[in-house]
C-alpha cells in the first residue's frame, strides 16, 4: 500500500480528499494535517510515501514546507493540491520537486488519474538500480500521461476542447484567447474558460507577451502529440 498524508487547512476539504484517496486501490490514508507543524510531526513519525499538500497553510506555505523536506533529505513525494494558480507558484513547485500540481476544485476522477500515474511511477522505480533509456522514458512518461489524460470537468465538452486543440495546433505561433475565439467561432469568454482549464491540466502551454502597457497578454500553444481529452 502507498501511504498518503493529506494536508489542507480546511478540515472539510481534508476529509473529502482523504475519502477520495481511500477509494483508489493500492492507496491508504496514513493521516491528515491542517498546518505545516502537524504535517511535519506525521512525517517525522515515518511511513509516509506521498503527501497531498495544500499551498495555503496557516503557519507557512506548502512550498516552504516542500523546501524544508528537500533540504532535510526527507524521501516523501509531493503532489500539490491547491487553489494557487499563478505561474510563479507552479514553477516554484516544479523546481522544489513536486511531482504533480492539481488545481482546486477538482473531481475524484481527476485525482485518481494522478494517483494511478504515481503508482505506475513507483512500480517503474521499484527494485531498479540503473535504468536504460527505455525505462527512463517510461518513468517520465507516466507523469506526462497523467496530465494528458485528466478528464474534462463538468460543463466542458470534448468536442469544444478538440476544436480549440485544432485551432492551436494549426497556428504557426501561440494565440491569444481573442484569436482562438475568432478561429473557432466560440465566444471569447468560452474560449478563455476552456483555455484556462486546459492550461491548468497541463495540456497546453501558456506564455506571456508584454506590450507597451506592461500588462502581459496570455498566449497559448498546443504541444505536439498532446491529446485534447
Amino acid at each position: 500500500m502507498i501511504e498518503v498524508l493529506v494536508v489542507d487547512d480546511d478540515f472539510r476539504v481534508a476529509r473529502v480528499n482523504a475519502a477520495y484517496v481511500a477509494k483508489v486501490p493500492g492507496f491508504h490514508v496514513r493521516g491528515t494535517a491542517h498546518n505545516a507543524a502537524q504535517a511535519l510531526a506525521v512525517l517525522e513519525g515515518g511511513g509516509v510515501d506521498l503527501v497531498l499538500l495544500d499551498h495555503y497553510l496557516p503557519d507557512e506555505t506548502g512550498l516552504s514546507l516542500v523546501r524544508r523536506l528537500r533540504q532535510s533529505g526527507h524521501p516523501a513525494d509531493v503532489i500539490m493540491v491547491t487553489a494557487a494558480r499563478d505561474v510563479a507558484t507552479v514553477r516554484t513547485a516544479m523546481r522544489f520537486g513536486a511531482l504533480q500540481y492539481i488545481v482546486k476544485p477538482f473531481t475524484f476522477a481527476g485525482l485518481r488519474v494522478k494517483l494511478d500515474a504515481y503508482a505506475q511511477l513507483r512500480r517503474a522505480l521499484d527494485g531498479a538500480q540503473e535504468a536504460g533509456q527505455d525505462q527512463v522514458d517510461r518513468i517520465f512518461g507516466a507523469l506526462r500521461t497523467a496530465a494528458a489524460s485528466t478528464p474534462l470537468p463538468k460543463g466542458h465538452s470534448a468536442p469544444t476542447a478538440e476544436l480549440i486543440r485544432r485551432a492551436l495546433s494549426d497556428a504557426s505561433l501561440p494565440l491569444s484567447a481573442h484569436e482562438v475565439a475568432e478561429r473557432t467561432g466560440l465566444s471569447r469568454s468560452t474560449a478563455q474558460r476552456y483555455l484556462k482549464q486546459l492550461e491548468c491540466s497541463g495540456r497546453l502551454r501558456l506564455t506571456l507577451r508584454y506590450g507597451e502597457t506592461g500588462r502581459p497578454e496570455h498566449r497559448y500553444s498546443w504541444p505536439e502529440g498532446t491529446p485534447a481529452a
